[in-house]
């Protein structure tokens, strides 16, 4: 055991967070919290610190253990450089050890000026020095409150990679699904004040909570709605498809089929839209410059009545400038923007707009409209902020006691109930807890009219966007069709051709040969071992899978002894272990398969 925090309760005024919960971190242990903003993840994380004391409980921590701990808000020496900042408090024996290692963690979060004062840096390059601060400095458990937040696509898979092959326990905070999936192994659930633990990934954890819920007295149907259309889609997408056997996604669609739910009279928003014409938004040779930096080369595009359009590329690239210029917020150097004249646009930007912080939340949602129409009639504004997980309880507050989160949520919630026709959503998951963002997609699901978004939330991407508009470094914009880990996939396989055209031989070598006869070229097959493997690797699955989940039934009935449940504990990360290992050989074989039959169908190449 490193830490834990046990029987802990923390309120603040009347608003009580948890109530006697409790966490424990074990060695290699890595655990994602979850729960809707406001709930207390980030207090949790910051008393686990030690940073924020709780009302009553105890925090263990072990002798000598070393953590390290990534605020959403830390403590700036504005005088400081970046590298001065991320080694402060060092022992220069240990700046010279790490020297490279950090200027290389700094270059993956695209910060390459070192010398640079903190004072002369943007909000999102001080939430990279902070990152690399806390992964430069040697530690047994690393703190991470929302890591992804500012970071762009390539710089979320390269994190994702670096906590994967970490090597100490991480307890971390974070709204990233795929991020959640891959690297933890158990999910801490706060909810409605109390903690929950489950002993799964994001993935295994929707269908446990689908069970707990079913069987809790009072749960709320529309939770459970939600995470059922979470799941499902996981199980049925690319995701699945991709990486298990047809015999596990059929043990998991019946798992989930097993889990009965009533039916729930979940609000159409669908309908809380303006009337849509048939001309929508034509872009025409649209070039932007800044100083010497062309952010945006001479991109044309029509956009179509039910566009799902995702935007990414590096940060700084001109994502945002691109929905500025199409909201008309920012004029192009060159080309133009053409609006249909029944246009309505309804803008979700990074910074929220200026809210009246004394208004309450109910207040607040009136005033943008009292009631929305919908084919079941009007829909009072109460109605709405329920639909956005405001409870009739919360409505009453003002928006000065709001989280950061919760004022993102209530923000995000101004801007649908204006009926826009055109949404334009630039990082909509930051901030936002992971059920905002399936009511949010579930919204954009049947929105009537075009969708486009900037996110570096790759599990966001995947639900929302059918067409990637990919910026490059010299301005242009590629159009690729495709959902975004279809993006990412032809963008690898792009990479991999490019590397084997490096390694063919030049002109001259070439033709040095000219009279050499062509051969057929030889056609891949199993070896002896992969054949082996190919034919038995489902069994064997199904056999771990089943050795889990017996394990785990050993664990409960075990609570009382804690020397056998330690034991039982390391044989479930063994089996595991082996899991994981033998999930991703069945990956590389389904992968190989495919090719080989590829080539048996394909004619001889002569």
């Amino acid at each position: 055991m490193l830490l834990s925090a046990e029987k802990i309760t923390k309120s603040y005024g009347e608003k009580s967070l948890f109530r006697e919960g409790s966490i424990y971190l074990q060695e290699g242990e890595k655990i994602g919290i979850i729960g809707v903003n406001g709930s207390g993840k980030s207090t949790l994380l910051a008393i686990l610190a030690k940073v924020t004391p709780p009302d009553s409980g105890t925090i263990f921590h072990q002798n000598g253990i070393r953590v390290e701990y990534l605020q959403q808000n830390p403590v700036w020496d504005e005088n400081l450089t970046i590298f001065e900042h991320v080694f402060a408090g060092a022992a220069a024996k240990l700046i010279d050890a790490k020297e490279y290692e950090a200027k290389t963690i700094l270059t993956k979060l695209g910060l390459t000026t070192f010398d640079k004062p903190i004072r002369e840096l943007s909000g999102g390059q001080r939430r990279r020095v902070a990152i690399a601060t806390a992964l430069i400095h040697p530690c047994d458990v690393l703190l991470l409150d929302e890591p992804t937040n500012h970071l762009d696509n390539d710089m979320v898979i390269w994190l994702e990679k670096y906590l994967i092959k970490f090597s100490g326990s991480i307890i971390m905070v974070t709204h990233d699904r795929y991020f959640l999936d891959r690297i933890t192994k158990k999910i801490v659930e706060i909810d409605q004040g109390e903690i929950y633990t489950y002993d799964a990934n994001y993935t295994e954890y929707l269908a446990r909570k689908l069970q707990r819920e079913e069987s809790a007295m009072g749960s709320l149907r529309k939770n459970q709605s939600l995470h059922r259309k979470e799941r499902e889609w996981i199980l049925q997408g690319a995701k699945a498809r991709g990486t298990k056997s047809k015999e596990r996604i059929a043990r998991y669609e019946a798992l989930a089929d097993s889990v009965v739910t009533e039916k729930t009279d979940r609000l159409s928003l669908s309908s809380v839209s303006s009337r849509l014409g048939k001309k929508i938004v034509e872009i025409n040779h649209v070039t932007k410059r800044y100083g010497d930096l062309c952010c945006i080369n001479d991109f044309s595009y029509l956009i179509a009545r039910d566009a799902r359009i995702g935007i990414v590329g590096k940060n700084g690239c001109g994502k945002s400038s691109l929905l500025n210029i199409i909201s008309g917020k920012l004029a192009p150097d060159d080309g133009e923007v053409v609006l249909g004249e029944t246009i309505k646009i309804g803008y979700f930007t990074q910074e929220c707009a200026d809210m009246d912080i004394s208004l309450r939340v109910i207040d607040y949602a009136k005033n943008i409209a009292e009631y929305i129409e919908t084919p079941e009639g009007k829909v009072t504004a109460s109605k709405m902020l329920e639909t956005f997980l405001f409870p009739p309880s919360s409505q009453w507050n003002f928006i000065s006691k709001l989280s950061g989160g919760e004022r993102r949520r209530l923000y995000l919630l101004s801007i649908l109930m204006s009926a826009p026709n055109l949404l334009l959503l630039d990082e909509p998951t930051n901030d936002l807890d992971i059920e905002t963002l399936c009511v949010l997609e579930a919204y954009l699901e049947s929105f009537q009219g075009p969708v486009i978004v900037v996110s570096h939330d790759r599990f966001f991407l995947d639900r929302t966007a059918d067409t990637i508009f990919a910026f490059e470094e010299d301005g242009t914009i590629q159009k690729y069709m495709g959902e975004y880990s279809d993006y990412l996939q032809s963008r690898e396989q792009l990479s991999s051709r490019m590397d084997g055209l490096a390694t063919l031989p030049t002109a001259k070598t070439a033709t040095a040969e000219p009279n050499r006869p062509s051969v057929r070229s030889k056609k891949r097959a199993f070896t002896y071992k992969e054949q082996k493997d190919f034919d038995t690797i489902d069994e064997e699955i199904a056999q771990l899978e089943k050795q889990i989940a017996t394990t785990t039934k050993s664990m409960a009935e075990a609570s009382d002894n804690y020397v056998l449940l330690l034991d039982l504990m390391k044989e479930k990360d063994e089996y595991s272990a082996r899991l994981d290992e033998r999930t991703e050989r069945w990956i590389y074989l389904q992968e190989l398969a495919e090719k080989i039959n590829e080539e048996r169908e394909s004619p001889p190449n002569i």
